[in-house]
């Protein structure tokens, strides 16, 4: 099989990548993959490695001088490429797993908040800004940039269940086994650090449905023509991995490289949330549309 045979089959699937997951950081990780892959490297020790790389990042930004500043940026940048490896090793081998894809997104929360506190502590005496208004700043941006997240999650996660055929964590079903798993761990002593990410997983899942039903008419997606989903979708949903995770962690390492981190932070607080208030109207736009069709 081919080179990029492979690597296609590393992907989740094109239509719902970012641009610069495709293009730079998953051929990255692609590359670290072949590398360990006939090794007994597994995924989720990529998934821990990255974790750790990424809290080095933070502490970096926090001693506040140039040079750790510009390591930091570098550390994430590897930590970002760590975690795209973790995906793609476990599609090759086909050994990934249900709490693998907990691991995964927890580390990525555990990893922001790191950089952001790094960043908090280190950066405010150059920030020229009173500590108040500077911190107010970093979480404005770390909120928005927790609510991009989440509501890629689910637009992404809804288009592979329903359009691609595959399992994501949207489905019901999928909610209501890892909700079974957990009754079923509380009932027996034990497993607290299982308990405790599928509690977690569980949460997030019902925030994003209630970040997403609030704003758009996603509720009776199921009743949707998936060749129709899929066709109004694809540009939506291009539109939507603007507001991911790989997209902000690029203009992170570009601000701070140039010195500029304030363009970072308004770039989430004004440009990102302006995106993310176009794409909610031209999504509801679609699922109303959509709607009206399967109802007619």
């Amino acid at each position: 099989m081919s080179i990029i045979a492979d690597y296609k089959r590393s992907l989740k699937h094109v239509e719902v990548e970012e641009i610069l997951d495709l293009y730079l950081y998953r051929p990255l990780a692609f590359a670290l993959v072949k590398a360990v892959y006939r090794t007994n490297i597994t995924p989720n020790q990529l998934t821990v490695f990255s974790m750790f790389i990424g809290i080095l990042g933070g502490i970096s930004f926090g001693f506040g001088h140039r040079s750790a500043v510009i390591l930091g940026a570098v550390l994430y940048g590897v930590c970002i490429v760590f975690d795209c490896a973790d995906g793609q090793l476990a599609r090759l081998k086909k050994n990934g797993t249900r709490m693998g894809r907990i691991l995964d997104g927890m580390i990525d929360y555990v990893v922001s908040l790191s950089i952001y506190l790094g960043i908090g502590l280190g950066l405010a005496p150059e920030s020229g800004q009173p500590e108040e208004a500077w911190w107010l700043l970093v979480a404005a941006a770390g909120l928005s940039n927790i609510f991009h997240s989440v509501t890629l999650d689910y637009y992404r996660n809804r288009f592979i269940d329903y359009v691609l055929g595959s399992s994501s964590h949207v489905k019901d079903e999928d909610y209501e086994s890892f909700k079974e798993e957990l009754d079923a761990l509380k009932a027996h002593k034990g497993k607290n650090l299982r308990k405790a990410a599928i509690g977690m997983y569980l949460w997030y899942l019902n925030l994003q449905k209630k970040l997403t039903f609030q704003w758009t008419s996603a509720k009776p997606v199921k009743k949707f023509n998936e060749e129709e989903l899929s066709r109004k979708n694809k540009a939506a949903l291009r539109g939507w991995t603007f507001l991911g995770s790989t997209t902000g962690g690029t203009l992170l390492i570009v601000s701070t490289l140039l010195g500029r981190i304030d363009f970072y932070f308004w770039g989430l607080i004004v440009v990102g949330n302006l995106w993310t208030a176009v794409m909610f109207v031209i999504q509801n736009r679609i699922d109303h549309n959509l709607a009206e069709e399967a109802a007619s």
